[in-house]
């Protein structure tokens, strides 16, 4: 095994997309697809560095549904970046309030929390040196 890639559900794909790339600079790598119904069935993006993740819209008949925003997210997406601090202000310059830093999170390193508008958490890190 070499590879996970996360796959997000969300209640409007076409919101979230728009979100992800002006505020976490994602790039859409092709086109989305497109159901008979107009919800997007299935889009993938990627981030400076490499990193990626998919996503869709919700498909509850297939037990495919977003984070209840009663009860938070089951999951937080880890991505460590270069510059905690820059992305957590564009993050916040969006409207989306951080829950935990940026702060300096011995070992860890700096560290901010934020729950996307579409209910997913992340956890933006710069490792410590060494």
């Amino acid at each position: 095994m070499s590879e996970l890639t996360p796959y997000l559900c969300v209640a409007d794909a076409p919101a979230a997309i728009e979100w992800y790339v002006a505020t976490l600079g994602a790039t859409v790598t092709d086109d989305p697809v497109v159901m008979d119904d107009g919800s997007i069935g299935h889009v993938e993006l990627a981030l400076e560095g490499g990193a990626g993740f998919m996503l869709s819209d919700e498909f509850v008949e297939a037990g495919v549904s977003a984070p209840a925003a009663d009860r938070g997210s089951s999951v937080t997406l880890h991505l460590t970046v270069d510059d905690v601090d820059a992305l957590a202000a564009q993050v916040e310059a969006s409207g989306t309030p951080m829950t935990r830093g940026p702060e300096d999170s011995p070992p860890a390193g700096r560290v901010a929390v934020f729950i996307d508008p579409f209910g997913h958490r992340w956890f933006l890190n710069r490792p410590e040196p060494g």
